[in-house]
Formats: C-alpha cells, structure tokens, sequence
C-alpha cells in the first residue's frame, strides 16, 4: 500500500488492546503517528511512503478502526498515556510525534506529559487551540469544525460502494481519490450488509473535541512542552474552502508563547485532508519530521 513493509501489531492498553499500524525496517528509528478525529491509522500511509527508512507506527486511536471497541474515558490525556504504552511495547525509549488534526493535540500532550519521551513535535494542521466563543454549545462546535464528519458517523450505508461514492463525492478529495484513500475508507466500514457504517464512536468523537476545543487547556499543555514544535497548516479547509483551520493571525500568538522552538509553515496547494492523504502533502509532512 504504502511501499514499505507493513504489519498490524496489538498493545495491551487500559480496558483491552489497541491496534497500531506498523511500516518500515523493524530496526528503524521509530516515530509516532496519531491520525484525526474521525480518521484510523491507514490516513498515515503516504507519510510512510515518503519515509521507508523509518518506522513509521500509527494507532487506531481508541474508539476508531481497530480499537473502536476500546471503553473510554478519552481526552487527550488518555490518547497519550495509549502512545507511550506503545512506545512501551516496543521497547522504544523516545521517538518524535508527528499528529494530524486531533492527533497533533495527542502529540502536544504526549510531550507535555512524558517530556523525555519526545524529542520533537510536528503537527499536521492541529494542535493549536481554535478560537470558540464561549458559552457555544461543544457538540454544536464540533458539527462546526468538522461538517460532514458528524453527519457520517450517524448515517448507514448499503454497501461498500455507497460508502466509497460518499468520500468520492466529498470536495476535499474531488481531485485526490486513490488507492490509499481508497483503503482507510473501506478500512473505517463495519456492520452487517446493508447496516455499514463508520468503526468510528460517536461518544469519543464528542469527548475528544471537547477536549481538544477547550483554549485554556490546550494552551496549557502548548506551554508546558520542551521540545521544537514546527506546525504545517494546510491553505484551505475539511470541505477544500479557503481560509483553511488555520490563519496567519490565528498562529501569531503561539509564536509569541512557545518562542524559538516553534516553526510553521503554509502549505499551499493542500487542504485539511490532503495534507497528509496525498504524496504532494505527506512530502512536505516527511521533509519538516527531520529524522
């Protein structure tokens, strides 16, 4: 899928086991890679192409694909306290945390959390608190951010092929549709026939954006990191919109808190998605990971 070697492995975790997307020479130097909120551990499968000579290991983040059946609580905190149970497995010491959308929140808490374990940060187009209005309902934020996500996660599919037309039809991939993509879609299909829907659980997608929504904690967590933190912010947006997640004056005062260890970067010519679903994207993803 991915040209380089690939296994699904299983970590015990808390309430049961997770299972983590593995690419690339056993031997390798390891690096860590959480994926979005609604997404499961084939979306870093270009990133690993665009790294053969790493191994590049990426969770399905408990409630989605694999480990969907995983019980909560989720949060941030947990997400992370799951990395470093891989980390554990593996007998891997440290390894740098590159996340997309959510699971650039998951890499910042990593390395607030556990600060020997992560010498350095990417994030994908997340990680940074978006502005939300207070007194703004969190469900109706979350319908917000992510649009037609929310939507899916309730709807059932009468095969594989309405599933498929559903992300075809999705403007981020209008020009983007591959193999790969292919794959992490049919990968996130389960149910009887008939029945299919997202592996995806709407209660970790609810308590997740709750978490990664809230300023205050994120900006806690951004300031309580030690490592470089470089962000790539993708030029448009989940529906292929401009502006994207991100703006200029957005990321301004994240500069001023984190100081010379943060670097970013526009990446134009990509949205939220293909960031990292497309090899113009996971290019640019692989070059800022420095390994």
């Amino acid at each position: 899928m991915s040209g380089a070697l690939y296994e699904t492995i299983s970590v015990p975790v808390d309430g049961g086991d997770l299972v983590v997307g593995v690419w690339g020479p056993p031997q390798a130097p390891v690096v860590l890679a959480p994926h979005g909120i609604t997404g499961n551990h084939l979306h870093m499968a270009f990133l690993a192409r665009h790294l053969p000579d790493l191994r590049v290991v990426a969770p399905d983040l408990r409630g989605r694909g694999g480990s969907a059946l995983l019980p909560g609580p989720w949060g941030m905190v947990n997400h992370a306290r799951d990395l470093v149970a891989i980390l554990d497995h593996l007998g891997v010491d440290q390894a740098p945390v590159v996340g997309h959308s959510m699971g650039a929140f998951v890499a910042v808490q990593v390395a607030a959390e556990h600060p020997e374990r992560v010498p350095r940060i990417v994030l994908i187009d997340g990680g940074l608190a978006l502005q939300v209005p207070a007194g703004v309902d969190v469900d109706a934020m979350i319908e917000a951010v992510i649009g037609p996500a929310m939507q899916r996660l309730r709807t059932t599919f009468g095969s594989v092929d309405s599933y498929r037309d559903f992300w075809k039809q999705h403007p981020a991939f209008a020009n983007d549709w591959s193999d790969i993509v292919q794959a992490a879609v049919d990968y996130d299909l389960v149910g009887d026939p008939g029945e299919l829907h997202s592996s995806v659980s709407l209660d970790a997608v609810r308590a997740d954006g709750g978490d990664a929504l809230v300023d205050d904690r994120v900006k806690t967590a951004l300031a309580r990191t030690r490592c470089p933190i470089h962000l790539l912010w993708a030029e448009r947006g989940m529906l292929d919109q401009e502006p994207g997640l991100y703006v200029d004056e957005m990321i301004a005062p994240f500069r001023d808190l984190l100081g010379e260890r943060f670097t970013d970067e526009r990446v134009a010519g990509v949205n939220h998605y293909t960031i990292g679903l497309s090899d113009r994207g996971a290019a640019r993803v692989a070059a800022a990971i420095g390994c």
